[in-house]
């Protein structure tokens, strides 16, 4: 038997930005997942002979600032490059780039009216993300049951939250409104008129996201995409030198340095408690953990259905627990290149190939693509962003020879009538493959090995239930006080003793660091009061 103060469940990027917080405070802290490598989803492997890459997630922006300069990743050794060009879309018979220095112009060759309100909409766009950013690292005010005592310190969270929402003037709380409710198509079509600006925009609505881009909600989750940057520039997207793994290699360099134990091959079978409290866990192999706390990095539903006896769970609770909508409709590839592929609106090569290529050329396209999904299990007409970050990173395949991860939407996360994404894949892929070709001839023929996961493989490989990158939909009643539910949305639970973690909490999906430092904000707070 062994003792610990923390016990953290699940190498991922917030299970490790949670540990080295807590190590860097004086606790004795261990980490145990169950890959044989640390990071979750990202990390970086090699998927074909002398081909590396991100194996699921596969870019960089919403890494929070504080986290890489608390953990000291650049010193660690995170270098990340930003890309030449944001995006690009190719048309029929034309294309459509998004970037520094282009984007009005581009805008302009298909509506001077959309090109004149551009800036207007960055702007308004942009103040409500500043708002929101410095949400990312508060703890939501969570919802209590129980007298004044417990009351006070939560109507103190709430009182500070308004202070910083009405700092906006009434145009931007009207905009706070109506991106929290409506869809991005509708968000969007109220700006726009011409669609590849549209398109451009509105793919961060449904990006990670199982919906139509007119599904209500959805503009929150455009919104959610923009709030990040890449070396102090808002809002840009880039590429970690060395693949996604670089950012968890460097936050799991720091937790070492602070004294952190990292054991691999170690997957949790079940969390200890007694009298209601959290007291350890213990190991699939066998061996038994005591600890005061013990954090999970897991998607609720694998802590809560998997791991945490029943009876210690309020029913409610339990129940709402298995309700969290968990989906992404994603099907996520790489491949290896012998060459770089040829689009026929733009055959040289260029800025656009380090851009994320984005294969859906209106809000149209991409809303029949999820209603195909919803009903065949994915769609004819996919939606895939292709990312080529050899041409940023020539450390990822042979000289002359490239990579490129294609993030593919939309797909079921279950199949319907019973099938079973097994027997699926390979067609699916297929038909990725031929999506891209469609717009670049010669693509399939380039493509020397490719690695395929499904919504299935995402949730056996990486824990993400139904494929979800984001832990859960990003959907109003599962965010902020209520993710993953409401009366337990400070990243405690029920259980004492027991944390959460990970981007099932706030403020959610994507590489971020964010749930892992507030938790173990919380977690200390607790450890100061003795509380455990």
């Amino acid at each position: 038997m062994t003792k610990t103060d923390v016990v953290v469940v699940g190498g991922g990027h917030n299970g490790l930005t949670c540990a080295a917080y807590l190590a860097a405070a004086g606790l004795k802290v261990t980490v145990l997942e169950r890959r044989s490598v640390v990071g979750g989803a990202a990390v970086t492997e090699e998927f074909h002979p002398g081909f590396r890459n991100s194996v699921a997630s596969y870019t960089v922006s919403l890494l929070n600032p504080k986290v890489i300069r608390d953990l000291e990743l650049h010193r660690h050794g995170l270098k990340v490059v930003e890309r030449k060009m944001s995006n690009f879309l190719p048309l029929e018979g034309d294309s459509f780039s998004v970037g520094d220095g282009v984007t009005k112009a581009e805008v302009a060759r298909f509506s001077t009216r959309d090109a004149e309100r551009l800036d207007a909409y960055g702007d308004r766009l942009e103040r409500i993300a500043d708002v929101l950013r410095e949400l990312v690292l508060m703890t939501p005010p969570n919802l209590v049951e129980g007298g004044l005592a417990q009351a006070v310190p939560e109507l103190l969270k709430s009182a500070a939250l308004g202070k910083r929402l009405n700092r906006l003037d009434m145009t931007g709380k009207r905009d706070l409104l109506a991106l929290f409710s409506q869809s991005a198509g509708d968000w969007l079509d109220g700006w726009f008129e011409s669609a590849p600006i549209k398109a451009a925009y509105g793919f961060d609505g449904v990006v990670g996201n199982y919906a139509s881009p007119y599904t209500p909600g959805s503009a929150y989750v455009l919104l959610h995409h923009v709030f990040g940057e890449v070396n102090g520039k808002k809002g840009a997207w880039g590429h970690a030198i060395g693949g996604m793994g670089a950012i968890t290699q460097a936050m799991a360099a720091c937790c070492r340095e602070r004294g952190v134990e990292i054991r691999t091959g170690a997957g949790v079978a079940e969390v200890l408690t007694r009298g209601g409290r959290a007291t350890g866990v213990v190991t699939e192999a066998g061996e038994t953990i005591q600890a005061r706390a013990v954090v999970s990095n897991l998607h609720p539903r694998l802590l809560f259905e998997s791991l945490v006896d029943p009876g210690v769970q309020p029913a409610d609770f339990r129940e709402r627990i298995g309700r969290f909508r968990s989906g992404s409709g994603t099907f996520r590839m790489n491949v290896a290149l012998s060459e770089l592929p040829r689009f026929t609106v733009k055959p040289e090569a260029g800025d656009h190939l380090t851009a994320g290529i984005i294969i859906a050329p209106s809000l149209a396209y991409m809303d029949r693509a999820y209603m195909d999904a919803r009903t065949h299990g994915w769609s004819k007409e996919p939606i895939v962003e292709m990312l080529i970050p050899s041409t940023l990173d020539d450390s990822l395949a042979p000289a002359g020879q490239h990579v490129a991860s294609l993030f593919c939407q939309h797909v079921a996360p279950v199949l319907p009538d019973g099938r079973c994404w097994d027997d699926h894949r390979d067609e699916v892929a297929d038909l990725m493959i031929d999506t891209v070709d469609r717009h670049a001839p010669g693509f399939k023929g380039s493509v020397l090995g490719r690695q395929v996961l499904s919504p299935l493989d995402l949730e056996r490989t990486f824990g993400l239930v139904g494929g979800d990158i984001m832990h859960g939909n990003l959907s109003l009643d599962q965010m902020f006080s209520a993710r993953p539910v409401l009366g337990a949305g400070d990243y405690r639970t029920p259980v004492a003793g027991l944390y959460q973690c990970g981007a099932g909490t706030h403020p959610g999906g994507g590489v971020t660091g964010a749930p892992g430092h507030n938790a173990a904000r919380e977690v200390l707070r607790d450890a100061k009061r003795r509380r455990f």
